[in-house]
């Protein structure tokens, strides 16, 4: 079975307060993309890699694959406005009558090998599966008018998604699939879209790491360059 890294870097980057995309922001010598592909290129298990991004932006990633080449990069592909149609652009692309699709958000560049390893092996007996953190605040759900508390559920049993998350890709297709008959359903990751369209389907929860951050805003850069400063590229530890 073969397996397609599907890096998603069609982020938009307003949180950033920065026109410029974050996944295209430097970060210690190279740009945050460059981490993310090169995880992926460097792991053996790892057959080819698409890159999904903004269309007027397909210029630029092809610029930083000339001065930084990966030679996995097979496919580089015009993503939406929304995270799930970057997705969709990746699944259409894919030749393969079925895969594993191993899915990163380009803005986690301190993902793990153990990570990436983690996903593909356990699509061995899944489907389905996610990265993720234990959740170490208190969760609040709110009222409809999100001013007071609804419901405080039991933290023990919450966790923090990240990516990879990895599946078959006749699994995510199927869910897709469905999902096109739900307009008011809007996912914020892959995962959502398979718990909702097909939830007899097990998604598999890997350990992830608290290193493994998602850079969202201009102190997050801050921390992963520290995290940088002090361990080895990739290698960041699962908790």
């Amino acid at each position: 079975m073969k397996n397609i890294g599907i890096i998603l870097a069609g982020g938009s980057g307003q949180r950033m307060g920065n026109e410029l995309p974050k996944q295209f922001l430097p970060l210690a010598g190279q740009t945050i993309l460059e981490y993310s592909l090169d995880a992926f290129q460097e792991n053996e298990g790892i057959d080819e890699i698409f890159i999904v991004t903004r269309a007027n932006f397909i210029e630029k990633t092809e610029e930083i694959l000339k001065q930084h080449p990966c030679s996995k990069v097979t496919q580089i592909l015009a993503g939406g406005s929304e995270r799930y149609h970057s997705t969709l652009a990746a699944l259409k692309a894919c030749p393969e009558t079925d895969c594993n699709l191993i899915i990163h958000d380009a803005v986690r560049p301190l993902v793990s090998q153990q990570m990436i390893s983690d996903c593909i092996a356990q699509l061995h007996t899944y489907s389905a599966c996610t990265t993720a953190v234990p959740t170490t605040d208190t969760i609040l759900c709110s009222d409809t008018t999100r001013t007071t508390v609804q419901e405080i559920p039991n933290r023990h049993f919450l966790f923090n998604v990240q990516t990879p998350q990895a599946f078959r890709k006749s699994v995510l297709v199927a869910a897709y699939e469905k999902m096109g008959q739900d307009l008011d359903f809007h996912p914020t990751d892959d995962c959502g879209v398979v718990h909702k369209f097909l939830p007899k389907v097990e998604i598999k929860i890997i350990p992830g790491s608290h290193s493994n951050l998602k850079i969202t805003y201009p102190e997050d850069l801050v921390q992963a360059e520290k995290l940088l400063s002090v361990q080895p590229r990739s290698s960041v530890n699962t908790i």
